[in-house]
């Protein structure tokens, strides 16, 4: 059976005879390195069926024209992939690769297999931000929900829902020293997130009507809310925030093997903790600010990942989750949005019927209780 969690090789320091250190286990394998490039090819192939799958079909070789800067046989073309599908497919390539590596951190921070942003509360404390500033900056741009609070902008937003996860981040750490068994920290995460759920419907009930509502359309997850002047600003934090988190590598794979080991290896935990939150609270609160709280990415694409490549040493699972969260990210979007219809699904529907399954799966095939998965 394949574990959810299998331990990346402790380094060897060097042979008994002290002839010298024996070299370092390969970062990727023969099956990573397949995996990686199967993966980009789909993605990539997932990519130009977004940009030409959708409400009216975009023939491929004018969308492919427009993805390189030629003129399509119909100008229309030019608008509908460029100034529409473009922003968000884009946008969903760095949402599943975001979410995808703040669940990867929180599995290996909370040392459990359910633990994504989603479960343990920061999309809810993201939320929460994101509610704050509707009740206390005004109304809601024409464009998009959170496009124009008074006072606050693109960048208020996201700072508020960042700080919101953060904080319900932070109490549940909080709980991580008390509370050692997974289950019982894991049902902490959901109250925390639930009490969070709780004061934001209090909070709506003092907003206007009409803000309200748009909230509760946000709060159903879309990929199609951003435009290139949100991605300017989404992006850069995304992208600098996942390269943060490759540079983590070293100290989530020894915390895999508890923190008595990692501070033998040198490892400063309590800074690794906190970093490794900070990461993981800016990617899912820029996320949850431009496309609201997205469900059960961050929670299945590690487990996807770690089936994909048979380990969980974080030098190969890191790309690996950016590539898998980017390619069901993409596949979550084209299904939301219906190709030849003009229906547009909740992505939060899609998400949810795409990754209960996969989740329920991979638990059942561990053979391993929740708290043993890890």
């Amino acid at each position: 059976m394949t574990t959810l969690l299998s331990p990346p090789p402790a380094p060897v320091t060097g042979p008994a005879d002290g002839s010298g250190p024996t070299p370092a286990p390969r970062a990727f394998s023969r099956r990573t390195a397949i995996t990686l490039a199967l993966l980009a090819a789909f993605t990539v192939v997932l990519f130009v069926l977004a940009l030409a799958l959708g409400p009216v079909r975009v023939p491929l070789a004018d969308t492919a024209r427009v993805l390189i800067g030629a003129a399509p046989s119909d100008p229309r073309w030019q608008v509908v992939v460029h100034e529409l599908r473009l922003p968000r497919t884009i946008t969903a390539v760095l949402v599943g690769a975001a979410l995808g590596v703040a669940g990867l951190q929180m599995q290996t921070l909370f040392r459990n297999a359910l633990a994504d942003p989603f479960v343990l509360g920061a999309s809810s404390g993201a939320s929460l931000g994101v509610a704050l500033v509707v009740v206390a900056a005004g109304g809601a741009g024409a464009a998009s929900f959170t496009s124009g609070f008074a006072g606050a902008g693109r960048a208020g937003v996201v700072a508020a829902a960042a700080t919101g996860a953060a904080v319900v981040l932070l109490l549940v750490l909080l709980f991580s020293h008390w509370v050692k068994n997974a289950v019982t920290l894991l049902l902490i995460g959901v109250m925390v997130g639930s009490a969070t759920t709780a004061i934001v419907s209090v909070l709506l009930v003092y907003a206007d009507p009409q803000r309200a509502q748009h909230f509760l359309l946000w709060g159903l997850g879309s990929f199609a809310a951003t435009t290139w002047a949100d991605l300017v600003l989404m992006a850069p934090i995304v992208l600098v925030c996942i390269c943060f988190a490759l540079a983590t590598v070293r100290p989530l794979n020894a915390l895999l093997l508890g923190e008595g080991y990692a501070r033998t290896m040198g490892i400063n935990v309590r800074r690794a903790r906190l970093l490794t939150l900070l990461a993981a609270s800016l990617l899912a609160g820029v996320t949850t600010a431009f496309c609201g709280p997205i469900g059960f990415l961050g929670l299945a694409v590690p487990h996807l990942s770690r089936l994909a490549v048979g380990t969980s040493d974080h030098r190969s699972l890191m790309p690996t989750v950016i590539l898998m969260g980017s390619a069901v990210a993409l596949a979550c979007g084209i299904v939301s949005q219906v190709p030849g219809s003009d229906a547009v699904l909740p992505l939060n529907a899609v998400t949810a019927l795409i990754g209960a399954p996969i989740v329920v799966t991979i638990l059942v095939r561990s053979g391993r209780g929740v708290g043993g998965a890890l």
